[in-house]
């Protein structure tokens, strides 16, 4: 690509460095692994911002209210749907202590995904290509379709064939997407593409599964609004990890505002999965340098059905630089949390989402939250995603 495209895309003080080697490259949309070793890059802001609480709240709340600490330029037209600004509710009901939900439900799509779609489908539409491609369990799905659409681009998803929530799908093909069903899971459908159109070097779709570390720029917001809202750091954020790029987002912002010095400490985070696919838990359990991987995942938790997540060091790396921790929940265990959150909070969330709520639940009984402890849960999808699992539960029957 024209470097000068590049300039025009990016801030001119950001680079970026790899997770594993140290190595700094300068920015590139299409730079997705180190070509030294070939681990995961992350964007680094060299500069110092002039940034203040003051300066952020003189905009709307969302994605785009922090556009400073963004890594592009501030001469590009954002790709938006007024996404991010989600609300964070203090849970009153479930019998736990000082805790709130970060619901990423209320996103235009219904989940957490559109905060790095705006800034993946921005990148995209400034460089020219026909569309974007992702492979997906059905969240990165059905934001990308949207997003894809509102800047009049090409969408194609691989989905893992019977195997996505309704609700994901139907969004998908609402907004115009080609969908290709894959045999296999998540994990064949991210192998695809990246075999097909990412090792090849094709450039007329763009990818935008979360090996992008452009799309993570926009999940780390949450983490801003988080300080934002509550004005303070909590003590603990809990988040359901499937390919584990929210993680090490939301991570990456705590991060970015303490050294920005617009926090005072950085919180624990907290690894959710499910039992049948828990390769991060079991990794970070034997402080295996490899992943162990879990071939065949399942779960109920569509979400996080995953078993070869893409950013499992940047995970481990967000749990072990904040003396966090992860850990697994049964689908019982989540499928009673979301029942909890519905029945007696009045929130609606998907399967995976409340895995939150449950690994909270877990990790009080076992001593690694304090019940004094503040607490945020991510509530990472809306409970319309998946209507299936909804009427299961409550045991109905269509007539």
């Amino acid at each position: 690509m024209d470097s000068s495209i590049n300039k025009e895309l990016f801030k001119p003080d950001v680079y970026m460095k790899c997770i594993c080697c140290g190595s700094s490259f300068s920015p590139d949309p299409w730079r997705f692994f180190c070509p030294k070793c070939g681990c995961l890059l992350q964007p680094v802001l060299t500069a110092t911002i002039n940034v203040s609480w003051s300066k952020f709240r003189k905009r709307r709340i969302g994605v785009w209210r922090y556009r400073e600490l963004l890594p592009l330029s501030s001469k590009l037209e954002p790709v938006s749907l007024d996404e991010g600004g989600t609300p964070l509710i203090r849970l009153r009901s479930t019998g736990v202590g000082e805790a709130y939900i970060k619901f990423e439900g209320a996103n235009p799509t219904g989940s957490f995904k559109d905060r790095g779609m705006t800034i993946g489908v921005t990148i995209a539409k400034h460089i020219g290509v026909k569309g974007v491609i992702v492979a997906s369990t059905g969240n990165t799905a059905a934001s990308a379709a949207a997003y894809a659409a509102r800047a009049g681009l090409s969408c194609v998803i691989l989905l893992p064939k019977g195997r996505v929530a309704l609700g994901k799908l139907a969004q998908a093909l609402l907004h115009g997407a080609q969908v290709k069903e894959v045999e296999g899971s998540f994990d064949n459908a991210l192998d695809e593409v990246l075999n097909e159109y990412v090792k090849k070097g094709q450039k007329e779709l763009y990818p935008l599964n979360s090996y992008n570390p452009w799309r993570l720029e926009g999940q780390k917001t949450i983490a801003y609004e988080i300080i934002d809202e509550l004005g303070f750091v909590p003590d603990v954020v809990i988040v359901p990890v499937g390919n584990a790029g929210n993680i090490s987002a939301i991570w990456k912002g705590f991060d970015e505002l303490y050294e920005l010095g617009l926090a005072n400490k950085k919180p624990r985070m907290i690894g959710v999965q499910a039992e049948g696919a828990s390769p991060l838990v079991r990794t970070w359990m034997e402080k295996s340098k490899e992943l162990l991987v879990v071939n065949n995942p399942e779960t109920i938790a569509t979400a996080i059905r995953i078993g070869r997540p893409v950013n499992w060091m940047k995970a481990l790396k967000a749990v072990n630089e904040s003396n966090g921790a992860f850990i697994s929940v049964s689908d019982d265990e989540i499928l009673e949390a979301m029942k909890n959150l519905a029945m007696l909070e009045g929130i609606g969330v998907e399967p995976a989402s409340a895995a939150s709520l449950a690994g909270y639940k877990k990790a009080l009984g076992i001593g690694i939250v304090d019940k004094g402890e503040t607490v945020v849960l991510i509530g990472t999808g809306h409970a319309l995603k998946d209507p299936d699992t909804i009427l299961r539960i409550a045991n109905w029957k269509t007539k």
